[in-house]
């Protein structure tokens, strides 16, 4: 029985034997997704993020004054941190939606200063949405309700974070413009 397998997975089909075209097809599949895994890699870099002046000159900018960038114990959170997820399914996605964002690139949507400007709320707003949707997943990755010391953190802070996570909030609710300028929205009525 396992001649007769062996024979049929090796004998010549039309063209091919059975064996060499597995080999090849499983060949050709790990050099596509090793290489579809390197350019995601690539692209979650922080140099391919800053690379286009749209960012390098406006939220990277910002971010370098926040404690993401630089703090006391010497964690850094680069944009992919934030902005792109670690589960390999969920990156995919988030590389494909990507695609809008070159788009408008090459468009020059947010060309300019002043284009960035005007498109800045609703590009935060989009964020704001996704990690709102997927409940803070990229915070998470570094925070967690049950790793917070409470007592190292002020009265106020303490209370809203207890408060917070017996409502099943989320960071995004409470944490909007924590690594760049919010943007000012005229429609929020809990604007500060």
């Amino acid at each position: 029985m396992i001649t007769r397998l062996w024979k049929w997975f090796w004998q010549p089909s039309a063209r091919f034997a059975w064996g060499g075209i597995f080999f090849v097809g499983g060949f050709a599949g790990i050099v596509f997704f090793g290489g579809l895994n390197a350019a995601m890699d690539y692209t979650n870099k922080m140099e391919f993020c800053i690379s286009c002046h749209e960012m390098r000159t406006t939220v990277y900018e910002e971010y370098k004054k926040t404690a993401h960038y630089q703090n006391a114990s010497g964690v850094r959170a680069i944009c992919s941190d934030c902005h792109v997820p670690k589960d390999w399914t969920a990156k995919l996605i988030r590389k494909v939606k990507a695609t809008k964002e070159l788009y408008h690139k090459l468009v020059g949507t947010i060309g300019t200063p002043e284009k960035f400007e005007a498109k800045r709320l609703e590009m935060a707003k989009n964020v704001w949405t996704s990690m709102k949707a997927s409940d803070s997943r990229e915070c998470r990755n570094c925070h967690s309700y049950q790793a917070m010391a409470f007592h190292k953190q002020s009265r106020r802070g303490a209370k809203e974070m207890r408060e917070a996570f017996e409502k099943g909030e989320t960071c995004i609710e409470c944490h909007k413009g924590i690594a760049h300028k919010k943007p000012v929205d005229p429609d929020d009525e809990d604007e500060d």
